[in-house]
């Protein structure tokens, strides 16, 4: 089993940037595809960007296409989540999950999400 931690959130004004990490315990991460995924407050969780096992398939939430990238690196067991032109709706908790590698690789695996990362725009 994957254990994650997500680091790198923060307070930004709008229109900069933030890394997020996350970085996976154990040695299966490079079996599982990855995503990432947010919850601002009084909504539902919803799917942001998610990366295949090998790194060479990537999708995106229209909400974040353009603006984000999603990136990993096997070998240090670390999937990333490059946020550029933020904005105030994109304030919100991230979490970063293993995902089925199937379609758009957007359902999460498992019913047990991390603390996240929170995230915080300011306009």
């Amino acid at each position: 089993q994957v254990q994650l931690v997500e680091s790198g959130g923060g307070l930004v004004q709008a229109g900069g940037s933030l890394r997020l990490s996350c970085a996976a315990s154990g040695r299966t991460f490079s079996s599982y595809a990855m995503g990432w995924f947010r919850q601002a407050p009084g909504k539902e969780r919803e799917f942001v960007a998610a990366i295949s096992r090998s790194g060479g398939s990537t999708y995106y939430a229209d909400s974040v296409k353009g603006r984000f990238t999603i990136s990993r690196d096997n070998a240090k067991n670390t999937v990333f989540l490059q946020m550029n032109s933020l904005k105030p709706e994109d304030t919100a908790v991230y979490y970063c999950k293993p995902t089925l590698s199937r379609g758009t690789l957007s359902t999460p695996i498992g019913d047990y999400w991390g603390v996240g990362t929170q995230v915080t725009v300011s306009s």
